[in-house]
């Protein structure tokens, strides 16, 4: 298992209009594909045809330690979608996502510290 150390942020519907007036969410956006890659290039990881990762994200700072603790590892199951979440890593590493054929195990859950654990596959 590997693990990149970068809070993860789903793809924002993007428009026209991005290419030069930024938003926000965009400029976020693009600053987690550049830190995703230089974690996966730190790590020597490459995107495979199938994929395995849970995308731990942060709880946020105003819950209790009560709820922290009794959170830590469960569902999220709210906003940010799954799908948008895998979209983004993918976009990150991949200029063409086409031939991942296969997700295994993706899912995500509350941490303390936003993360993604990978499991390389060997691709065949």
């Amino acid at each position: 298992m590997m693990i990149l150390n970068v809070i993860p942020i789903p793809k924002p519907r993007m428009t026209q209009r991005d290419r030069w007036s930024k938003r926000p969410c965009v400029l976020r956006y693009y600053k987690y594909c550049d830190d995703l890659r230089e974690e996966a290039f730190i790590n020597k990881y490459n995107i495979t045809s199938t994929l395995s990762m849970t995308f731990v994200l942060p709880m946020p700072k105003s819950w209790s330690k009560k709820k922290k603790r009794e959170m830590e590892h469960q569902p999220h199951t709210q906003r940010p979608d799954l799908d948008n979440l895998i979209k983004a890593f993918q976009d990150a590493l991949a200029k063409e996502d086409s031939y991942v054929h296969t997700y295994k195990n993706v899912k995500k859950v509350w941490g303390y510290e936003g993360k993604i654990y990978v499991i390389p596959y060997i691709s065949n």
